[in-house]
């Protein structure tokens, strides 16, 4: 088939029967879109299309259950995994079509001719705890449908041209968590079971408001030793600027005009951060691209975060004029978003959440007045039951983010879940605040080899090398948001910008 054709699109396997048998894998389609079975070897991972399952004697053995999609193909000098999506819960729409969470993952390893020395072994075994890992990886949605890379309002400046190529051409390379492990797959012209990934957090249906986060956007480090809160220093000074400028300009590309809200401390190893971040902003400052800071720990401490509404103040009128994307029942667009929020704190999880929750409920009670639900004065909070469950989608998603790069639930989440500070609240954020300590130390290391093998940055083991170091970056981290895009409606991921819906 030609995928460049402007035909409509394949339509994606959304269930297979997964037969195991002893030299090779079948996946069969159980959703009547193909007669064609897909064959792989277990010996080398070899694909090939084939119309009917292996004759089985009496003495065959083989296994078979359901799985809803293959997520990829990891190729390694060790052998080749598949990855299977063996569970799914729908949680929500977006543009009218099903969004799935996937709640159960399996990796099927293709290396059964391998035989392998005692040190071979080894490397086998440090890889089998990566894919282990992998398998545990929480936070990955998918659509057999919608393209959920890509905002909606972009989707209808794309056109139908765009839209009738297969979802994996559609979508957005920054926010495709698995673009690299369905290359194998994109090489076979297996294009019905090219499912795009993408890692953050979707809660609710679609949503007409997006923002972004974003960790300090130049080179900068944070070397793990053991302190609670290692020191942070500025890589390569002479490139900050340009390294910002081109962040910035590739913003403007994608959104428009922005709007830098900084959240970090004045002192410190943060205040370092910060003053490298508004002496390179200088340059680039104008009309369209405005830079805000709000030492949040200063002004709001642990408990006074209704003092946001200072920050409102700063930026009430960049957020009137740029709007949000408004369009009617019969799909006529009425009001087009014209710029972004991007927000920032260190690691962009429990300041950046807060604050992205408040600029949230301040352009839907917009948006509701706009349309009539509200009146002219009406706030969320004159609502209790809507006021409530906004918080608990927001505590959520913070939540979400927090859990699948920290390992822990967000801080601060009480006053997001119940609009104000709770002695619980403050127990639990010192709670979690030891757990990452423990998880930075000890444990990040092999979470991000795992990441890194999955998105291809892994260094290429042959079966004659020795076996890795074990947690290759516990000793040393570069700090830099991995692949979130997030949100209120729906939310993604990818690279160190966020973007929430």
């Amino acid at each position: 088939m030609d995928v460049s054709s402007n035909s409509c699109p394949p339509k994606l396997h959304t269930r297979l029967r997964l037969w195991e048998f002893a030299d090779r894998y079948v996946f069969e389609p159980v959703d009547g879109l193909a007669d064609l079975l897909l064959s792989v070897s277990q010996v080398n991972g070899s694909m090939n299309l084939v119309e009917e399952l292996p004759q089985r004697g009496p003495s065959t053995n083989s296994k078979v259950q359901i799985v809803f999609g293959v997520i990829g193909v990891l190729k390694l000098a060790v052998g080749t995994y598949f990855l299977v999506i063996t569970d799914r819960d729908c949680v929500g729409s977006y543009l009218g079509h099903a969004v799935f969470k996937v709640i159960g993952l399996r990796v099927l390893p293709c290396n059964n001719s391998l035989s392998a020395s005692d040190e071979q072994k080894n490397v086998d075994t440090e890889f089998s705890e990566l894919l282990d890992a992998a398998e545990r990886t929480i936070g990955l949605y998918f659509s057999y449908e919608s393209n959920l890379t890509v905002t909606s309002q972009r989707l209808q400046e794309l056109g139908d041209e765009f839209k009738s190529l297969p979802l994996w051409r559609q979508a957005e390379p920054r926010f495709l968590w698995n673009g690299y492990l369905l290359e194998p797959l994109i090489e076979n012209k297996l294009h019905q079971y090219l499912l795009p990934v993408l890692q953050g957090s979707i809660l609710g249906s679609e949503n007409l408001f997006f923002q972004v986060r974003g960790s300090m956007p130049f080179l900068w480090e944070q070397i793990v030793d053991l302190t609670y809160k290692p020191s942070f220093d500025v890589v390569r000074v002479e490139e900050a600027a340009r390294v910002l400028e081109r962040h910035f300009h590739d913003l403007q590309k994608k959104y428009g005009a922005v709007v830098a809200v900084d959240l970090v401390n004045t002192h410190g190893g943060e205040g370092r951060l910060y003053e490298r971040y508004a002496k390179s902003m200088e340059p680039i400052l104008s009309e369209d691209i405005r830079f805000v800071h709000f030492d949040f720990h200063k002004i709001c401490g642990h408990i006074h975060f209704e003092r946001l509404s200072q920050l409102y103040d700063q930026i009430e009128d960049y957020l009137k004029k740029h709007k949000y994307f408004l369009w009617s029942d019969k799909g006529e667009k009425i009001e087009q978003q014209t710029g972004t929020v991007r927000t920032n704190c260190v690691d962009c999880l429990d300041r950046t959440n807060v604050t992205q929750s408040m600029v949230g409920r301040k352009l839907l009670e917009s948006q509701l007045q706009r349309i009539g639900v509200f009146g002219a004065n009406d706030t969320v909070s004159n609502f209790p039951d809507f006021d409530a469950n906004y918080k608990v989608l927001w505590a959520n998603h913070g939540d979400a983010i927090s859990t699948q790069y920290s390992g822990t639930p967000a801080l601060k989440g009480d006053f997001v879940r119940y609009g104000k500070r709770t002695t619980q609240g403050i127990l639990n954020d010192l709670w979690n605040a030891l757990a990452r300590y423990y998880l930075n130390n000890f444990a990040d290391g092999t979470k991000q080899d795992a990441m890194d093998l999955l998105q291809g940055h892994h260094i290429s083991v042959s079966r004659d090398m020795a076996a890795p170091s074990k947690g290759l970056l516990e000793s040393y981290a570069v700090v830099i948001l991995p692949c979130l895009r997030v949100g209120f409606g729906s939310c993604y991921v990818h690279d160190y910008i966020n973007e929430t819906r």
